[in-house]
């Protein structure tokens, strides 16, 4: 037989062996209490009567699935294809492979995802939050079925687990620090999201930064952007159009507001960068070809994946978990065309 059989119960295999259903039960998770001989019977007899599925068989002798899940909120965004590269680069080494999920930045599908994975199909998770986490206490139901959690770039500052991140702080410092120092007066910093912890953070340091350039309030210069592209185009569009508050300078939070404000500059002939200059955190590979080309708070996306997966390659080795560990990976400002004080050339 193949497949697998909803029907089978540990009730099943339970009266088959003449054993507990606890024992079963405890057989099937491989625990201490159970001797070895029981634990082969019980598996010999849940692949008979396929209880669990074949793929699964060889983890539960060895207690590992060699699996890693990891749970990004988008692929198109290149820090987070760059990201499962470098964690792909260091689980393959270490004999492991991953499944990607895609959670489009819901909330609800994130917890879907946590939900079927809590089942104990993958030895270790590594996971980017959403921008929607509100509570993370689906997050917290791994550590109650003894799944070693990682977090990498969008963390839950809540939950002690090992994390990976950049200094988010630092960098939205030094984006308004390069536009105040090539001259801009009016500097706004573009979010997609009040309540994501890595954004409030580039937010803080942006108004560090405008604090010290003597900028009067600089907590009016936050402006909240939709994620639709449509709708992100049109908002820039107003802020771009205002005549007391136009910007000449911007910080983009994220990678996706980069096509948004340069198509908005476009309709409302604004010239980049002579009438407004823009920095943008993102790890896109064509920012050198835009025109002009895009100055980046540029995030060392491959190493925090690399980084990400040797902490939950060593947690599941060691099957500990990482309480309090974080590591930090430093940004740099790429300064590109976008942010040049020369006059274009007509």
């Amino acid at each position: 037989m193949s497949g697998f059989q909803s029907n089978t119960s540990i009730k099943l295999l339970a009266e088959k062996l003449g054993l507990s259903k606890g024992t079963v039960s405890k057989a099937l998770k491989d625990s201490h209490e159970i001797s070895a001989a029981t634990k082969a019977k019980v598996l010999a007899a849940a692949q008979e009567l396929n209880y669990i599925p074949n793929h699964f068989a060889s983890g539960l002798k060895s207690r590992k699935s060699r699996t890693v899940a990891v749970i990004v909120p988008e692929i198109v965004d290149s820090f987070f294809s760059l990201a499962i590269k470098g964690i792909e680069a260091v689980t393959q080494e270490k004999g492991y492979h991953i499944n990607v999920y895609i959670t489009n930045d819901l909330r609800s599908k994130e917890e879907d995802i946590i939900k079927v994975l809590s089942d104990g199909r993958v030895d270790g998770v590594l996971i980017s939050v959403c921008r929607e986490a509100t509570d993370n206490c689906h997050l917290k139901k791994l550590a109650d079925h003894g799944i070693p959690l990682v977090f990498f770039d969008r963390v839950a500052d809540d939950i002690e687990a090992g994390k990976v991140v950049t200094d988010d702080f630092e960098g939205g410092y030094i984006a308004a620090r390069h536009l105040a120092e090539q001259g801009c007066k009016k500097i706004y910093f573009l979010s997609i999201s009040e309540g994501l912890s890595i954004l409030r953070k580039r937010m803080d340091g942006f108004i560090r930064a405008l604090h010290e350039n003597n900028i009067e309030d600089p907590t009016k210069n936050v402006y909240q952007i939709p994620t639709d592209k449509t709708k992100s185009e049109e908002a820039i569009k107003i802020l771009l159009s205002s005549p007391h508050h136009r910007p000449d300078g911007i910080v983009a939070s994220v990678e996706l507001l980069t096509i948004p404000i340069y198509n908005a500059c476009k309709q409302q002939r604004i010239a980049i960068p002579d009438q407004l200059k823009v920095v943008c955190f993102s790890n896109l590979l064509y920012a050198s070809i835009l025109s002009p080309s895009l100055s980046t708070i540029t995030q060392p996306a491959f190493e925090i994946g690399q980084q990400a997966a040797r902490l939950i390659c060593n947690s599941i080795e060691r099957d500990t978990f990482i309480k309090n560990e974080r590591i930090i990976c430093p940004s740099k400002l790429d300064v590109r065309e976008s942010t040049s004080t020369s006059v274009l050339s007509n």
